[in-house]
């Protein structure tokens, strides 16, 4: 479709970067005002209102997406998420350590750079170790770790959808989508407020059709894509100290889309505030969380975002394995933190 948009002197490529940008910034203003983050649905005082934010968003993500699949807009047959031998070593270990480092650092990758927009230093520096990290797992030293637990896998076949169950995508979709809605409409939080975790959803699918339909050009390819936050800032750390060498990718664009969007949100709204470490214990607990993200993300296969809410719409059993040992990793060390030190773990993570 690209070739009908009468783009004369930029690729599809070129353009996608623009588009993430755009992108990018609307989660950042979302997540923002809707305080989106998953740990604080696991762990936080606020727990269930922060679930039901959250939970509300997949749905919406997921009803989006598998209508455009029905649409013929975007096919997932070939996509990463779906690969019909799961690599289960790499995602149980990854999920396990991605939830164990989010708990470390007071949150996931998407919080945290939304965050970072908001002027917090000790998120900004926890996502500058997060992407060295998460790059020495993709292409440096860490790659032998991540090429051996990825060699244990299952075939699963036709099982890596859930479309493969009873009912296929259509019934398994719906499902999925009225259990969260479910929750989220019963876990007292503003209409308001939830009507904003909708639209924040609304973009995963958006951003599906828009590199997968939209953006379609058979000679200079854009890869099918969505929000995500792993691989977008181990690109974005690449570019940033090689940008002469290679281009902006439509991870750059997203990254710096939701520190701005963030930026905007807390600047209108009076939220932004300077703040760093407190001590070095604090620095060091927010770093470990760090490293650990930084190999889960990718083990894993995504974080929260890339796994969860745009990997859980594509009905992929390797995107919801992913997700709940995330899940699992991070009640598992914030038990084990509370036990240990019950005031300082107690209050929940700004």
């Amino acid at each position: 479709m690209f070739e009908s948009l009468g783009f004369e002197t930029l690729t599809a490529p070129q353009v996608a970067v623009f588009f993430a940008l755009a992108l990018g910034a609307l989660f950042g203003l979302l997540a923002e005002r809707t305080k989106f983050c998953f740990r604080r649905g696991l762990v936080g005082e606020d727990r269930r209102q922060a679930l039901g934010v959250w939970l509300t968003a997949l749905a919406v993500a997921i009803l989006g997406t598998q209508g455009a699949v029905a649409a013929g807009l975007i096919d997932f047959a070939d996509h990463r998420l779906l690969v019909s031998d799961l690599p289960v070593a790499a995602i149980l270990l990854g999920g396990v350590l991605f939830g164990a480092g989010m708990v470390l650092a007071r949150g996931c990758a998407s919080r945290l750079t939304v965050l970072a927009g908001s002027g917090n230093l000790r998120a900004l520096t926890v996502l500058a170790v997060f992407a060295i990290v998460a790059h020495a797992t993709l292409k440096g030293v860490l790659a032998p770790l991540r090429s051996a637990l990825g060699a244990y896998t299952i075939p699963l076949g036709d099982g890596a959808s859930l479309a493969a169950l009873p009912g296929g995508a259509p019934v398994v979709a719906a499902l999925l989508a009225l259990a969260a809605l479910a929750y989220a409409l019963r876990s007292g939080n503003r209409p308001g407020t939830l009507i904003g975790a909708a639209a924040l959803g609304a973009l995963v699918p958006l951003g599906w059709v828009s590199t997968g339909f939209v953006l379609y050009d058979d000679f200079d390819p854009v890869a099918l894509q969505s929000l995500s936050f792993t691989s977008p800032w181990a690109e974005g750390l690449f570019w940033a100290v090689a940008s002469t060498s290679i281009p902006a990718s439509f991870g750059v664009g997203l990254i710096g889309g939701v520190i701005g969007g963030a930026a905007l949100s807390a600047l209108a709204s009076g939220r932004f505030q300077w703040q760093s470490f407190t001590s070095p214990r604090e620095t060091g607990r927010y770093l470990s969380g760090a490293v650990l993200m930084g190999i889960g993300g990718v083990l894993a296969g995504g974080c929260t975002v890339g796994a969860g809410l745009a990997g859980i719409p594509t009905l992929s059993a390797a995107a919801l394995l992913a997700l709940l040992a995330i899940a699992a990793g991070g009640l598992a060390t914030n038990a084990a933190l509370a036990s240990r030190e019950p005031r300082a773990w107690a209050h929940p993570a700004e």
